[in-house]
């Protein structure tokens, strides 16, 4: 494999579909608002969202480079890292260099909104930069902080930054999508440590997995899985959200069953892998529909 290829594999291209889809969120419901924003705005939404993305996971796959995580991780396919860095090491320098080039557009991008906007843009666009500049070296070492953080980073910092980016307003709605979003993301990134829990450990992490082990984990994981559906869910009862967005609540029956399920499989890599792989697909799915469902 080249540097190049390692570079962007490295990307995780096969997991950049959650940022379009967060910010897409946004995007939707600006159009729903009316505000009509400008093609070029709503494409640049979505570009630095994907970009933003890009950039956290060239840094994460570095940085665990580095510290010698990715030498001792038992891979998945959906954690643990890509591997292109102990494949290639010597396209670690070019990584680096594609994580800090990655999230220099992204500044860029956010420039731009911050002169098109106003201040509002700048408190949000500077969050979702400390979040990508901290979290692999510092937010992992904070269990709490590091449970919220990336629901943070692809709800409220993407959603509403969105909304502000295109002139749209932040109402009722759009908090409680940022709200669904960041359950969605958290319990995400949290089952996905299940599997990385001891040789995190072993770098210095300290992430809910490791201070209440993995199947107290899992429990949690159904907590915030469940919990993002009855956000939903009473938010269309209090007309917070559009009707239609209830086809959102489709994948439903698939994530009870994650739910009451996975404390019991986390010690079974198999079992595990089979969640990993259906919580994906309930996420990604969930937020496909909501953006349907605003869009009707």
């Amino acid at each position: 494999m080249s540097e190049t290829a390692a570079v962007m594999r490295a990307a995780r291209p096969n997991f950049l579909i959650l940022a379009p889809l967060c910010a897409g969120s946004g995007v939707a419901l600006a159009w729903q608002q009316e505000a009509s924003p400008a093609l070029l705005d709503t494409l640049l939404v979505l570009i630095g969202a994907l970009l933003a993305h890009a950039a956290v996971n060239l840094l994460n796959e570095y940085e665990d480079f580095v510290s010698g995580l990715d030498l001792i991780t038992c891979r998945t396919p959906f954690s643990g890292g890509s591997g292109a860095l102990p494949e290639v090491p010597a396209a670690a320098r070019r990584v680096l260099l594609a994580a800090l080039g990655t999230l220099g557009l992204v500044v860029a991008i956010g420039v731009y909104f911050l002169w098109l906007r106003g201040l509002p843009m700048l408190v949000l666009g500077a969050a979702g930069v400390v979040l990508v500049l901290t979290y692999t070296r510092w937010i992992t070492r904070s269990p709490i902080i590091c449970l919220l953080a990336p629901g943070l980073g692809f709800g409220p910092v993407m959603i509403l930054g969105s909304l502000i980016a295109l002139g749209a307003r932040i109402d009722v709605t759009g908090l409680t999508i940022s709200l669904i979003s960041l359950l969605l993301t958290s319990e995400l990134l949290l089952i996905n440590q299940i599997p990385d829990a001891e040789a995190d450990r072993q770098v210095g992490r300290r992430h809910l997995v490791i201070t209440l082990g993995q199947p107290a984990a899992g429990r949690l994981v159904g907590v915030l899985l469940s919990g993002s559906y009855g956000v939903l869910g009473a938010a269309i009862l209090a007309d917070w959200l559009p009707l239609w967005t209830a086809i959102a609540l489709a994948p439903t029956p698939a994530a009870l069953w994650i739910s009451l399920k996975l404390p019991a499989a986390v010690a079974d890599p198999r079992q595990l892998n089979t969640f990993l792989g259906l919580n994906v697909a309930v996420l990604l799915a969930t937020l496909a529909l909501l953006i349907c469902g605003l869009s009707l």
